[in-house]
């Protein structure tokens, strides 16, 4: 009886947070000319971050980034951008990542997931630092964290100006949700 007692009260669900866009962030960076890095972001993302402190391996993350809310600061080039030449934003509305597997304890993960851009999905690995749990300005419980990592962006068929632009495309995802 006692062993039953302590299960169920050690017995805790999994904690689901859906994503707050306003306080959420996708930023990319890429070599330019092969000059420098030039730094363009997407306004708008959305998903899902459902987290089991007790057992990781029962995470999940899904996450959506709509193509049509690229912002390099240029308008002529944004709707480059949104062209085929680059995410075709009319044939491919959103890069997308699911996970398929979350490893990790604390507050460091390995989250691995098909990441999809331009209808082409492969696995990828990624680092996520969770940060600590707070209060809203309404009392809601927040939480996320962020994590970094480099693509190739030939490796999806993104394959436009080549010798102008560098074909790693570095990321910064950072995503706060609100829990339900």
């Amino acid at each position: 009886l006692t062993t039953v007692l302590s299960l169920c009260l050690n017995t805790r669900a999994a904690d689901t947070y859906q994503i707050d866009p306003v306080h959420s962030s996708v930023v990319f960076s890429i070599k330019h000319a092969g000059v420098t890095d030039f730094h363009g972001h997407f306004n708008e993302i959305t998903g899902t971050v459902v987290f089991d402190a007790a057992d990781p391996s029962k995470s999940s993350v899904e996450l959506a980034v709509p193509v049509q809310s690229v912002d390099s600061r240029h308008p002529k080039r944004d709707a480059h951008l949104k062209s085929p030449d680059f995410f075709n934003a009319e044939k491919f509305p959103a890069v997308t990542f699911k996970s398929t597997q979350v490893e990790g304890r604390g507050d460091v993960f390995k989250v691995t997931g098909d990441f999809t851009l331009l209808g082409v999905t492969k696995s990828i690995t990624v680092d996520f630092k969770r940060g600590k749990e707070g209060k809203g300005m309404e009392g809601e419980i927040r939480g996320g964290g962020e994590t970094r990592f480099t693509l190739k962006r030939s490796d999806y068929g993104m394959t436009f100006m080549p010798d102008m632009l560098g074909d790693e495309v570095s990321l910064v995802i950072s995503v706060e949700g609100i829990k339900q």
